[in-house]
């Protein structure tokens, strides 16, 4: 699917280097509000990954990212609901430096077995930008309206 974002919507876009060992085509945005692009698994065969099974999924791609930047690995939300397949690590961040393969840690979440087959859309990527902290050790912090309540202290609503 090809979209064609209005002038007023359009957003800065980052360079990013990709090499493309799978013969499936590069992730895309789906939609002009779209934040992740998802993610194939590049497989000689299908996978049969049974009850709360975890492996490491061939995606084919290679990146680089530029200094600044972290490549965000989420869950497809379908695939979480529909057959409890998720990612072992909830978010999975790909650091700027990191060469390697994006291989992608999922799990079995469900009861029943789920078969992986090749091309399957398996995990969102996100590139976000990134700041680098420099700690300031304090004796004691500024009071905040909320203070050490966290947990769900707000309230169920």
């Amino acid at each position: 699917m090809e979209f064609h974002e209005k002038p007023y919507l359009k957003r800065q876009l980052v360079k990013v280097k990709i090499i493309n060992k799978s013969h499936h085509p590069l992730p895309e945005y789906k939609t002009p509000g779209s934040v992740g692009m998802d993610l194939r698994a590049f497989l000689k065969e299908p996978i049969d990954l049974g009850s709360l099974e975890r492996r490491l999924i061939s995606t084919g791609l290679f990146i680089e990212l530029p200094q600044g930047y972290e490549a965000q690995i989420r869950p497809r939300s379908g695939m979480s609901i529909k057959h409890g397949i998720s990612l072992i690590n909830a978010v999975g961040t790909i650091d700027s430096d990191y060469r390697g393969e994006l291989l992608i840690a999922i799990v079995n979440l469900s009861t029943e077995n789920y078969t992986l087959h090749d091309g399957e859309r398996i995990a969102q990527l996100v590139i976000a930008k990134t700041q680098r902290a420099d700690w300031e050790e304090v004796q004691e912090l500024e009071e905040s309206l909320r203070g050490e309540g966290g947990f769900g202290s707000t309230g169920k609503l």
